[in-house]
């Protein structure tokens, strides 16, 4: 008979953003958490992202859950006692093309129907605001209160104050199976069993392959984003930057930090490999990079680089999560597949799941992401502008 190593009311498996967040506001509503994490928390994607805590150019009906989050960014420090580096500067999308601007227009009137804030600013407006940007821009869209935090330090943070609230956390704890025995799961690892009447699943990229062992598969690849950091120079790129495009080849970000490193990614991703477990990144993809970067902010030219890196992602076929209750298992539920963009809704998706297991419902429309959306069919991406 195996070990029981431990017996809460849920078991989360995953210690990113979403499942270390969720652990957190589960304690705050008296639930008792084990969670547990195959790495350390915040290892992977969680902690390998750009950092854009961004609303705009979120699918629309996204936006309730990213305002609900972006309003827990603001209380971070208040709620876990760290400083997680979150800046609220604005993030700013930019236009190569005149075409482009009646997609943000429309995306801007939209979106004010969920209470996001969007300025359009055209061609001297951007120039005035924005000196930094490079002669080929035409307008832009400008969010005030979007920004960007360290991705290595939030995590941490929510897993440590779920911890000190009375969560369970077990690293480098590999989850091997999980079953249905009876009335409760059991969560088998090498070190032993976990049991509980609940589990959340929040395993990022490893999601899917849980999913489907759990009988509910879905489309889900996995890639790795390709990102940079420079020396640090004189800080003069306040704001996130973006570009609002239709164009694979064009995509491209960047942001400042305060030492004056300006950290950077975009165009292509790298294909990754759950066994490898981390995502290599692609020397052949860099030029293409800073050939974007340039035309952002000309004034790069010559920065120098100093590090580059990636992180195993999960990407869904339309684009969008999975988030909700199990279509089959009572007691199961997933946040999983955030395609990239997950960093800015984290808090606020374990905020969610937090609420809907321990109440049953949610005040956060869910419908979207809900597990058996696919049907079968490979659906279309929901691209934003």
């Amino acid at each position: 008979m195996r070990n029981v190593s431990g017996q809460a009311d849920v078991v989360i498996v995953g210690g990113g953003i979403v499942g270390t967040s969720a652990a957190f506001f589960l304690r705050q509503r008296g639930v008792g958490v084990i969670l547990l994490e195959r790495f350390l928390v915040g290892q992977q994607a969680s902690g390998t992202n750009f950092g854009n805590v961004r609303r705009q150019g979120r699918y629309l009906r996204q936006l309730p859950l990213a305002n609900r989050s972006r309003a827990i960014w603001g209380r971070i420090p208040e709620l876990t006692g760290a400083d997680v580096e979150f800046m609220p500067v604005g993030h700013v999308r930019f236009l190569w093309a005149d075409e482009q601007l009646a997609v943000v227009e429309k995306y801007q009137r939209d979106a004010a129907e969920y209470g996001l804030e969007l300025h359009i600013l055209g061609r001297n407006a951007i120039r005035e605001r924005f000196p930094f940007i490079g002669p080929e821009a035409v307008a832009g869209s400008w969010s005030p209160h979007d920004g960007h935090a360290n991705p290595r330090l939030v995590a941490p943070a929510f897993a440590r104050a779920a911890r000190r609230d009375g969560a369970t956390i077990v690293e480098n704890c590999e989850v091997l199976s999980i079953d249905r025995t009876g009335e409760d799961f059991t969560v088998a690892t090498a070190s032993g069993d976990y049991r509980a009447p609940i589990v959340l699943i929040a395993g990022g990229a490893w999601g899917g392959g849980f999913a489907a062992a759990m009988g509910e598969p879905v489309p889900l690849d996995v890639a790795g984003p390709q990102m940079g950091v420079t020396e640090p120079l004189p800080y003069f790129v306040h704001p996130v930057v973006g570009v609002s495009t239709k164009v694979p080849g064009e995509v491209a970000y960047l942001r400042q930090i305060p030492r004056g490193n300006i950290i950077f990614g975009g165009i292509a991703r790298r294909n990754a490999a759950l066994d490898e477990q981390r995502a290599k990144y692609d020397p052949a993809g860099v030029q293409a990079q800073f050939r974007q970067i340039l035309r952002l902010v000309p004034a790069l030219k010559h920065a120098r680089l100093i590090r580059t890196w990636s992180g195993v992602e999960g990407y869904m076929a339309d684009d969008l999560p999975v988030m909700g209750r199990s279509a089959k298992i009572p007691g199961l539920f997933y946040a999983f597949g955030f395609c990239g963009h997950g960093f800015q809704i984290g808090p606020g998706v374990g905020d969610v799941m937090a609420e809907l297991i321990a109440t049953g419902a949610t005040t956060t429309p869910m419908e979207d992401f809900r597990i058996d959306r696919f049907g079968g069919s490979v659906p279309v991406r929901a691209h934003a502008p």
